[in-house]
């Protein structure tokens, strides 16, 4: 493994910034695209000789109704990447999870794709400050006025950054101070970036 290594951290290194080119519409945030990241992340895997090869798998598949009473598809998939030295052969993997939802058919396709940026963005370590997903579409059918939107665990909510369980009191106060469910961890992160 020290070949591929080697040649990973060189990766890492290349990429360890992305610039915010994206725009959050509905909560007025940059983020770094998913374009963005996997065009950078290609180059330099193409540059050093590392084949990346996807392999997603579909965790769950569900049905969820928006705040406005609107039926939508939710995806969550896996995806595992095997990075391959086209030298000496040895090769990594790293996994990591992504959901999607969407009212037609791209939700698996969200899932990936948000799966694959994350995957990429926590092993090589990719800077980019605060990094939520922006789907206008969603955040306005999903944002409740007067609640925090629920997860599937009894009395508890989930971070819009990084999609911890949270309670409704911090729910409440990050949705006032923040305008977004946000976990302690990425309400600090959010107070340092500001």
């Amino acid at each position: 493994m020290q070949k591929i290594a080697k040649k990973f951290v060189e990766v890492m290194r290349e990429c360890s910034h992305v610039a915010k080119n994206g725009t959050n519409s509905f909560h007025q945030y940059k983020y770094a695209t998913a374009t963005d990241v996997l065009e950078k992340v290609n180059t330099s895997l193409t540059k050093h000789g590392l084949a990346s090869v996807v392999t997603p798998t579909l965790l769950s598949m569900q049905q969820v109704t928006t705040a406005k009473g609107n039926v939508e598809q939710l995806a969550t998939v896996e995806v595992s990447v095997t990075l391959i030295d086209a030298e000496s052969g040895e090769t990594l993997t790293v996994k990591g999870l992504g959901s999607g939802q969407d009212s037609s058919d791209k939700a698996v396709a969200k899932a990936q794709t948000m799966a694959l940026k994350y995957t990429y963005m926590a092993s090589l370590a990719i800077a980019t400050g605060d990094d939520p997903e922006a789907d206008l579409h969603t955040d306005e059918v999903m944002q409740p006025k007067s609640a925090p939107q629920k997860n599937n665990f009894a009395n508890s909510f989930t971070c819009h950054d990084c999609g911890s369980v949270i309670s409704q009191k911090v729910a409440d106060y990050s949705k006032n101070k923040f305008g977004r469910f946000l976990c302690l961890e990425c309400q600090r992160a959010q107070k340092s970036v500001a």
